[in-house]
């Protein structure tokens, strides 16, 4: 069932760490952001997007990790987007011949035998730091950044004034840091603070995992978030991962 979050922009849910999808109407088609997570659900979101009456014409993966770069062939063949540094990230998992076992590594056990594994990580970069996402809908700024992971990117709905935050901005999951990078925390305190720099154009915010957030909830997530990593850099981390705001 698709849920609607502002004019045009709606979120698919899935039973997997509450995971959402993120629909975005287009003048000719539908743009599809994380979508997933088991066959089923992936089935039933091709349903329920072409009850809307327009085509996916396109999608896009917030970051290179498994449960943001699946598709199923219900939703057609339409392009599939990310940052340069996504797409290479899934070019090189991809070019391993044993891919598919290092992904099933990493799956959830109690869903492992429900994802699919076909279309997995079929990703377009977009041209390096590329400042927007160009297709025929509302524009879309991208905010790539090295919080989560390398090639991470949030999305904000301009028009729409909507936040698509990747994995980040949860309300359930305390901050993941990207431990291969040189420095983790300080990437993690310059993403927040690019989303310090739009909060004034966002009321609403989608996490990658957890529930939608307005205005208010996106500075307390920022805040909260912040307090956790810079507790983080002083020795213990302040406050508690599983969060209501």
């Amino acid at each position: 069932m698709l849920r609607q979050v502002a004019k045009g922009v709606l979120v698919h849910g899935s039973d997997f760490l509450q995971s959402n999808c993120v629909i975005v109407q287009g003048r000719d088609g539908v743009l599809l952001i994380d979508p997933g997570i088991t066959r089923t659900e992936l089935a039933g979101l091709a349903h329920d997007v072409g009850e809307l009456g327009q085509p996916v014409v396109a999608g896009f993966a917030t970051h290179p990790h498994w449960d943001h770069v699946l598709w199923h062939e219900a939703i057609g063949d339409a392009p599939r987007y990310g940052t340069a540094r996504c797409a290479a990230s899934m070019r090189d998992l991809l070019s391993t011949p044993d891919w598919q076992d290092r992904v099933a590594g990493v799956l959830p056990p109690e869903f492992a035998d429900q994802i699919p594994m076909e279309l997995l990580g079929l990703i377009t970069g977009l041209p390096d730091n590329a400042s927007h996402l160009l297709w025929d809908g509302p524009s879309i700024r991208v905010i790539e950044h090295r919080a989560h992971t390398q090639g991470h990117a949030a999305l904000l709905i301009e028009e729409r004034r909507v936040l698509v935050a990747g994995d980040m901005l949860s309300d359930i999951l305390m901050p993941f840091l990207d431990l291969a990078a040189e420095d983790p925390i300080a990437d993690y305190l310059a993403a927040l603070q690019l989303f310090d720099g739009v909060a004034d154009e966002v009321d609403a915010v989608i996490p990658g995992h957890g529930s939608v957030g307005g205005a208010g909830q996106l500075r307390q997530r920022i805040s909260r978030d912040r307090a956790f990593v810079e507790g983080l850099r002083a020795g213990g981390a302040q406050g508690s991962p599983g969060r209501t705001g």
